[in-house]
């Protein structure tokens, strides 16, 4: 192998691209920027400010609390009318309840902004970015 070939692989390595700290460094920084971004959005604070009001209207909570052990009955014990019934009549008082009503269209209006932000990653890094890659065990 001759010297100028040496030094042009030498030289290969080092110049093939960027530091990877330094970039691994801008994405972080440009991590938090966005998160700091999206914690001032006024879509995220109207989602923390319905989360906290549902926090705090105990009749709501203990709604959703019934609705949820009704829920979990009906898979437990398999299908029964009674069950059915009570129920649905919870599931209409869920969607008369202003408290949870608010904190549910937060919710989706939170949801909404994250997916189009993970459209517009999708777009730029060309395959789907939040996607799922499976796992788990078993």
């Amino acid at each position: 192998m001759s010297d100028a070939q040496d030094a042009d692989d030498a030289t290969e390595g080092v110049a093939s691209g960027p530091d990877e700290d330094a970039v691994e460094t801008n994405v972080e920084a440009a991590l938090r920027e966005f998160l700091d971004a999206l914690g001032e959005s006024e879509t995220y604070q109207q989602f923390v400010a319905a989360d906290e009001a549902l926090q705090d209207d105990d009749d709501a909570m203990a709604l959703l609390r019934e609705y949820q052990r009704k829920q979990q009955e009906l898979q437990r014990g398999g299908f029964d009318d009674s069950v059915m019934a009570e129920l649905k009549q919870l599931q209409t008082e869920l969607s008369n309840d202003e408290t949870i009503q608010r904190q549910q269209a937060a919710q989706a209006e939170l949801i909404a902004l994250l997916q189009r932000t993970n459209d517009a990653i999708s777009d730029v890094i060309g395959e789907e970015f939040a996607r799922s890659t499976g796992g788990g065990c078993c």
